[in-house]
């Protein structure tokens, strides 16, 4: 099983609607898919229309100060076959701060994850916004990165800050962990700003995706009705972006796995 997470310390860049459509897009192309939703808030857990999740969530897996009473097979839920969800609650807010006095607190993530690895091709990682334990966890357990912003000044300084942040897992924690493309979200062309960024990015030298995801009403009402933008409204110019978006991720799951041919 392949490990993506999709981070960024700050809120509202559109990581969860990206983790989403990349599973919808994925199980649809063939792969088996098990979203990961570590956001206290739980945002991907109710965009794919899990409304209760209270003492059978990602907490009582990861646990916190000890493991947690469950297994990450016990509080899967089966969206599609071949595509699942660990669902979160507000009580991984409470796991956090048990985290910090466990050994190997890490980690923990990725040893619940090899649990299931047999049972599934990709799993998707959906951060919080912080850089707390939970996304020390997922970047620790992920082998690539995925890193959405919108183009914007005050954006770009925070992606700063991320970029240290992964660069600090990649030399103590996880030297594999491959960073697969910033992708800009919530994009306007017109806007001379966005465009600016834009330039600043590539200017940069990061690896700024080609994909451009723009700002749509379509996205949060997919999320309302626990569906993915990609279903509820395909060929719609996001979704559009979203499918090719996941011939990126395709393309590494198929060079990470030695497999061209699969799916």
């Amino acid at each position: 099983m392949r490990t993506l997470a999709v981070a960024n310390h700050k809120g509202g860049v559109g990581k969860t609607a990206t983790a989403h459509a990349l599973g919808t897009v994925l199980h649809a192309r063939g792969l088996r898919v098990l979203l990961v939703d570590l956001d206290p808030q739980g945002s991907l857990t109710g965009s794919c229309g899990v409304g209760d999740a209270a003492g059978r969530s990602l907490a009582e897996v990861l646990g916190g100060a000890t493991p947690g009473p469950l297994s990450l097979r016990e509080v899967l839920r089966t969206l599609q076959p071949g595509l699942a969800l660990a669902p979160s609650d507000l009580a991984l807010a409470g796991v956090e701060l048990g985290l910090v006095s466990r050994l190997g607190r890490e980690n923990v993530l990725r040893r619940c994850l090899r649990s299931v690895e047999a049972e599934f091709d990709l799993a998707i990682l959906d951060c919080p916004p912080s850089l707390g334990l939970l996304t020390v966890n997922a970047l620790t357990a992920a082998e690539a990165l995925l890193i959405p912003t919108p183009p914007q000044a005050v954006d770009l300084r925070g992606l700063r800050l991320f970029w240290e942040t992964v660069e600090r897992i990649r030399e103590e924690l996880n030297p594999g962990l491959r960073v697969l493309g910033i992708l800009p979200t919530f994009v306007d062309e017109r806007l001379v700003h966005h465009r600016e960024a834009l330039a600043v990015l590539r200017a940069w030298g990061w690896p700024v995706l080609d994909v451009r995801v723009g700002r749509s009403v379509r996205v949060a009402e997919a999320a309302a009705v626990g569906e993915s933008v990609v279903t509820y409204a395909p060929g719609h110019p996001s979704s559009r972006a979203f499918e090719r978006l996941g011939e990126v991720v395709l393309r590494w799951y198929r060079e990470s796995s030695g497999d061209s041919g699969r799916p």
